[in-house]
């Protein structure tokens, strides 16, 4: 498939998947007239990528986890190691962390909010 053809099964834009390309990330054949021609399993490869950058992953490290994931369902392939076991873990620790700091942002933040609503409804619009 040509590369506007996979960007509108993925949502992702053109640019992207030609960056995706210059990290390695993703591979594609050329036509004799030069197009890009990506595989049937690049949509899964481009979801996977997505999945791993909104977990919060840097291209070189998702370059990295890659090759040991199956794009199908993102399970460990043969390729799987302890050192990817341990550089998984300590990316989900990071998440873990942004995630306990998120709540205690969200709970100042209710905490602000009741307070104000308490203020308007007893004193009334400012």
């Amino acid at each position: 498939m040509r590369i506007g053809e996979l960007a509108a099964r993925t949502g992702v834009g053109a640019r992207s998947l030609r960056y995706y390309e210059e990290q390695g990330l993703l591979a594609s054949d050329r036509t004799a007239g030069g197009h890009r021609d990506y595989p049937e399993r690049a949509v899964d490869r481009v979801i996977r990528i997505q999945e791993l950058y909104a977990a919060g992953l840097h291209s070189e490290r998702i370059a990295r986890i890659l090759p040991c994931m199956r794009d199908e369902d993102g399970g460990p392939s043969v390729r799987a190691t302890p050192l990817l076991v341990a550089e998984l873990t300590a990316e989900r620790e990071r998440i873990d962390r942004m995630i306990g700091d998120l709540e205690r942002s969200r709970d100042v933040l209710d905490e602000v909010i009741g307070t104000a609503a308490g203020l308007l409804a007893t004193d009334g619009p400012a």
